[in-house]
């Protein structure tokens, strides 16, 4: 994405806690019209996902992991785009959250920000442009 990811305060400490494995957790995302807080932590925390009811396939929310790994001190999550295509009316959002669906509470990583909402019509797509080589999450 060519916005960066704003991390939920919590993750630094789940990162610690051992709450996620990046490299193996299913990533999902999740579409909001509400801006997150910083102090959400769990996907129960988002004020109304969208549902995918009017989006291609049957899991459109999983995001694959290409992989999670470190050099020179600096770990880097990379994933791969991800595709939405809408089957009727979807949206509006305007903030993209990525979560981990295996940890136990669904736990927050980051959000991204749009800008502005967006809505798709039937047959419109929406790429989710997570950048290879910056990563969609460095560490530090």
């Amino acid at each position: 994405m060519s916005v960066p990811l704003t991390k939920f305060e919590e993750f630094a400490l789940n990162i610690g806690s051992k709450v996620f494995n990046l490299a193996t957790d299913q990533i999902k995302v999740a579409l909001t019209n509400t801006a997150p807080t910083a102090t959400d932590s769990v996907y129960a925390d988002i004020v109304s996902p969208i549902a995918g009811t009017n989006l291609d396939g049957a899991t459109p929310f999983n995001v694959t992991t290409t992989s999670f790994s470190q050099t020179s001190g600096i770990a880097k999550l990379i994933l791969e785009d991800l595709t939405l295509t809408a089957t009727g009316e979807v949206g509006p959002f305007q903030y993209i959250v990525l979560y981990s669906d295996t940890a136990t509470n669904d736990e927050l990583i980051g959000f991204y920000d749009n800008g502005s909402a967006v809505t798709l019509q039937e047959n419109d797509t929406y790429r989710i442009d997570f950048d290879a080589s910056a990563g969609a999450l460095t560490i530090a």
